[in-house]
């Protein structure tokens, strides 16, 4: 077996295991209905976390995520009650996020600059564009978001796929397809895991770093698009910190913060384990929300130390 399979199957297991341990201690939590809805819950997250891969296999951070899906969610909002159809408007915001997230990757590439800061710059100045455009929660009205909210598909045993799900699981295909099957998906490994010997191959690094940054914001803006959908309304305020819930989902799906080794399939499912946590501890009953963020920082800061030890003894880098 390639070891680099290894933190994915670690992170399947994780899942798998915490899966049975809710059916074992509730009723009725074995079920495609509590599926179906850890994935429509958390599908923008792992929308976001996606984008965010590439951005971490690269071995870059884009800190900018939470407050591109809050923007995009008020601009759709404000733009929906000037007379806009939902669709027009999440087209015109992808594009946005695109080139939002290019023009951070050249900057990073050509100002030689830490990715760190500059996606750090492109937070406050996404939030604070958010305050410039409302201050104030807007509902989105428009006939289409209650048509987007019905759809669904039925699965076995009365579950079902939500459309913000149906649109996750699109995005995931394509992303799988991009990483695994395409020259730009070999670059990003490549810079990744060792971004001289990338250069010497004949990567263009300026190209493939703005190419990256640009998938990455085009994430994050479909993230924002499904958010708005999903809860009918753009807040300034929202989309805080969930750049750092995507990143979680990326490190518990196995891709290494040091970049060059990782699947874009373990992200679907790292985002799955902080929904399940959360659904966990929704069916207990007797713990709070605080306990979440608890849990998920444990297992966060196991998987971080079991990809210590990955790399350690396996140099799973060596050959990325």
């Amino acid at each position: 077996m390639n070891r680099h399979y290894l933190p994915l199957i670690a992170t399947i297991v994780v899942f798998v295991t915490l899966f049975a341990v809710g059916g074992g201690m509730y009723k009725n939590f074995l079920t495609t209905r509590v599926l179906g809805n850890i994935l429509a819950d958390n599908s923008f997250i792992i929308i976001a976390a996606l984008g965010a891969t590439f951005v971490i296999l690269s071995g870059g951070i884009d800190l900018s995520v939470g407050s591109m899906i809050g923007f995009v969610g008020v601009s759709m909002a404000v733009l929906d009650r000037a007379g806009w159809h939902p669709m027009a408007s999440a087209l015109l915001l992808i594009v946005f996020g695109m080139a939002f997230g290019a023009l951070q990757g050249w900057i990073i590439d050509f100002c030689e600059i830490q990715p760190f800061i500059v996606t750090l710059a492109g937070l406050f100045l996404l939030r604070g564009a958010c305050f410039m455009v409302t201050l104030d929660a807007v509902p989105l009205r428009h006939e289409f978001v209650r048509e987007f909210a019905a759809a669904k598909i039925p699965l076995p045993g009365n579950g079902v796929l939500r459309s913000s799900a149906l649109v996750m699981l699109g995005s995931l295909m394509i992303a799988v397809a991009i990483a695994h099957l395409t020259r730009f998906g070999t670059a990003v490994y490549a810079i990744g895991g060792d971004r001289e010997s990338a250069r010497l191959m004949g990567v263009n690094i300026r190209r493939t770093t703005i190419q990256i940054y640009a998938l990455g914001g085009t994430y994050s803006a479909l993230a924002g698009v499904v958010y708005a959908l999903y809860t009918s309304s753009g807040y300034p305020l929202a989309g805080s910190t969930l750049e750092l819930s995507a990143i979680a989902a990326v490190v518990l799906g196995g891709t290494l913060l040091t970049g060059g080794v990782g699947f874009v399939l373990g992200s679907l499912f790292g985002g799955m384990i902080l929904g399940l946590i959360s659904t966990l501890i929704l069916f207990n009953g007797s713990l709070n929300s605080a306990w979440i963020m608890i849990s998920s920082g444990v297992l966060l800061f196991a998987f971080i130390v079991m990809h210590r030890f990955l790399v350690g003894t396996f140099n799973l880098r060596g050959t990325a």
